[in-house]
């Protein structure tokens, strides 16, 4: 079983140490000079951790993270577990970036932030809301698996008269719709005055289609794009086939906040930073992003730790006032003792990372090749 010393498997591709297998010092860097870390130096302060939610969201009610140590800091790595290693090494990326290279320069040193509501029913929108005490925008969550159009109208009718009619709010279908759902779905929620329609179907075609029909039909709901980007092999597609409106940019998907700045500036649409379930870590990622962009118009989807029974930060990276600073974090050792996961659980992640260093290590060394 793996722990938190093990070696890194050999590869046919990579050279090796004498002894117990591992990288020799892994690739020279990436980005703008970024060096990555050894193994056995990646791993030294690896931590993992298992955090209860008291809502389910995203089908799930606990969150798991990796979480490395740099001498820059703390970086997450948290892909979900659905999703392959090719998929989660740009995630091992934006952790290796937090930890041993640091943040762009702030332009803004204060974030707005979104409420996020999870698929409740319209009686428990209240009080998911009184986690986000000053939120003037909020993202519902709709197309839930199991439900119907007319309980995600509900939930959604049920924020604007809470939030009122001067506030913001945006739904997230998660490309779960079809394309007959999504026109019924949004001619249903036009009285609402959303805000945009986050990823509402699945393709960029889709997309786009959707995107005409609104207009022909007179509905004015602006297109934001999410899947299409960070599970894309080429992010700036959507923006080149005119199917978005907004951009949806999560840090670690992407590859980390340099890669994250970089899709955005070629797509050359409005920009909103999400997380990605993450904890303080990870938020703390999406705030070095949202403070670098150019430009930001909306709130962004960084006021998720309200969505956790816990975090490793104290304090946690909880928004006040709708906004979230940007500043210096403190992971705490009591609360990374008090959230560690189960020994098959921190076993299953290292191994994980393990895999993933070892897909970022070979790929690099073909190209020198």
């Amino acid at each position: 079983m793996p722990n938190i010393s093990s070696p890194c498997p050999p590869s046919p591709n990579m050279p090796h140490r004498q002894g117990p297998y591992a990288p020799d010092g892994g690739p020279s860097g990436w980005g703008e000079g970024i060096e990555w870390p050894d193994w056995r130096e990646l791993v030294a302060g690896a931590r993992v951790v298992s955090i209860p939610m008291p809502v389910r969201f995203r089908g799930i009610t606990i969150r798991e993270a990796l979480l490395v140590r740099g001498p820059a800091g703390w970086g997450e790595f948290a892909p979900f577990n659905e999703y392959g290693d090719e998929e989660s090494s740009r995630w091992l990326l934006s952790a290796m970036e937090a930890g041993w290279a640091g943040w762009p320069e702030p332009r803004r040193d204060r974030i707005a932030v979104n409420a996020t509501v999870p698929a409740v029913p319209a009686s428990e929108v209240a009080s998911v809301l009184a986690r986000f005490p000053g939120a003037r925008t909020a993202k519902v969550k709709v197309a839930e698996p199991g439900q119907n159009l007319r309980e995600d109208v509900a939930r959604v009718e049920a924020v604007r008269e809470l939030l009122g009619d001067d506030a913001q709010v945006r739904i997230d279908a998660n490309a779960k719709w079809s394309m007959d759902d999504a026109r019924a779905g949004l001619r249903a929620l036009a009285g609402v005055r959303l805000e945009y329609a986050e990823q509402p179907v699945a393709s960029v075609p889709e997309m786009a289609g959707l995107r005409s029909w609104l207009a022909g039909e007179g509905i004015d709901v602006p297109i934001a794009a999410d899947e299409s980007i960070r599970k894309a092999d080429d992010p700036i597609t959507v923006a080149r086939a005119g199917a978005a409106d907004i951009v949806i940019v999560k840090v670690a998907p992407l590859g980390g906040v340099r890669a994250a700045l970089a899709v955005a500036a070629e797509c050359g649409l409005p920009t909103v930073v999400s997380s990605a379930l993450d904890t303080s870590v990870g938020i703390r990622a999406g705030l070095a992003l949202a403070a670098a962009l150019p430009e930001l118009d909306h709130a962004c989807g960084l006021g998720t730790i309200g969505l956790f029974s816990s975090d490793v930060a104290d304090p946690p990276l909880l928004p006040s006032g709708g906004e979230l600073r940007v500043g210096n974090l403190n992971v705490d050792e009591e609360r990374l003792d008090a959230l560690a996961a189960p020994t098959d659980r921190r076993d299953w992640w290292l191994d994980r990372l393990r895999r993933c260093y070892t897909l970022l290590t070979s790929r690099k060394t073909r190209r020198r090749v």
